[in-house]
């Protein structure tokens, strides 16, 4: 069971508690892997996935069954400074796309075997445009992070989020300059694909926004102040998972600056989870080299929605697949090497 998040020092609280890695599974995982029948280390990082994700799951031997795909959305007061080249209207049209099946994420969650569920938040209340005040107040923000956190199914043995929103790519943007400094140009990408003009435009609303509300504190504070509702329930649900001990596939650049905010109160908040892929949006490899993640694949996608991640779920499913299925050179009386 979760505990309720009555305010933001609870989840806190829980983020610098939560129980790490089952030592003991991933000892005898190790072990177990070193037994198989293949040369040591002949399936190169699938050997690495299944051992880390034995070990979260507390089992030697473990299986993916039920993995979970949430895909939060929310609208940003941010797009009135022209930062994104689709107007506010296509999150709404894209969520009822979602929910009919039609969008690459149901396609990638189907050919995974997963759930998938989308939740709307708040869809005719943006944020605030966070170049004038907070994005939203410590009450907001923690409403939305409760949504995310109460989202996960407390069944399920694999986590994706992804997000849909028009203008939260300048919203991770800002959250990463907030984060980790330099300027505004490091963090902005194209996002949504505007031009050179609409770049520049984006890149000073990253400026004047981290201006505004930089020193705010840490990552919750910064994530009430510069992030979206879909932002924050992604984090709240990235969180959820690190106490229940589900193992979480990241997705692209929006998805890392929500696990961002969370690392940067606790150092080990993402211990749980590993980068599904890495995005071309332009700042998501020096975002991921910050959260110190190796993505699995790197083939250009640039959607968001959870897609790169959900696609990452089957290579997991075949790391674990080997680990667990295989025979020993014991049980399969071929003589092991030296």
């Amino acid at each position: 069971m979760l505990p309720d998040l009555t305010n933001m020092d609870t989840l806190r609280d829980l983020l610098r508690s939560a129980p790490g890695i089952g030592v003991d599974a991933r000892a005898a995982a190790t072990e177990r892997n070193a037994q198989l029948t293949k040369p040591p280390g002949a399936l190169g990082r699938l050997e690495d996935l299944a051992i880390w994700y034995a070990g979260w799951r507390g089992e030697a031997r473990p299986c993916i069954a039920t993995p979970h795909v949430i895909v939060f959305a929310g609208n940003h007061g941010v797009t009135a400074q022209g930062v994104s080249a689709f107007p506010p209207a296509v999150t709404e049209q894209m969520v009822a796309n979602f929910q009919h099946g039609g969008a690459a994420i149901n396609q990638l969650a189907q050919a995974a075997g997963a759930r998938m569920d989308v939740h709307a938040l708040d869809l005719d209340r943006p944020t605030g445009d966070f170049t004038e005040k907070a994005a939203m107040s410590d009450a907001e923000c923690l409403d939305a992070l409760r949504r995310g956190w109460s989202a996960v199914d407390l069944s399920a043995d694999l986590l994706v989020v992804g997000e849909m929103g028009i203008g939260n790519t300048t919203s991770a943007a800002a959250l990463c300059h907030a984060l980790f400094g330099g300027n505004a140009a490091d963090w902005t990408g194209r996002g949504t694909g505007v031009d050179e003009a609409g770049l520049s435009i984006k890149t000073q609303v990253v400026a004047r926004a981290v201006g505004l509300h930089g020193g705010a504190g840490d990552g919750l504070s910064l994530l009430a102040r510069l992030g979206g509702r879909e932002v924050a329930a992604m984090a709240g649900a990235i969180a959820a998972a690190r106490v229940l001990r589900i193992p979480v596939i990241l997705d692209g650049f929006i998805c890392c600056a929500a696990a961002a905010c969370l690392q940067n109160v606790a150092a080990g908040a993402l211990d749980h989870a590993v980068a599904g892929h890495q995005s071309a949006e332009g700042a998501h490899g020096a975002l991921l080299q910050r959260l110190g993640k190796d993505p699995i694949l790197s083939l250009g996608l640039r959607l968001g929605e959870g897609s790169g991640a959900a696609l990452a779920i089957n290579i997991l499913k075949s790391a674990v697949a080997c680990h667990s299925g295989m025979a020993t050179f014991a049980e399969a009386g071929v003589a092991a090497g030296n």
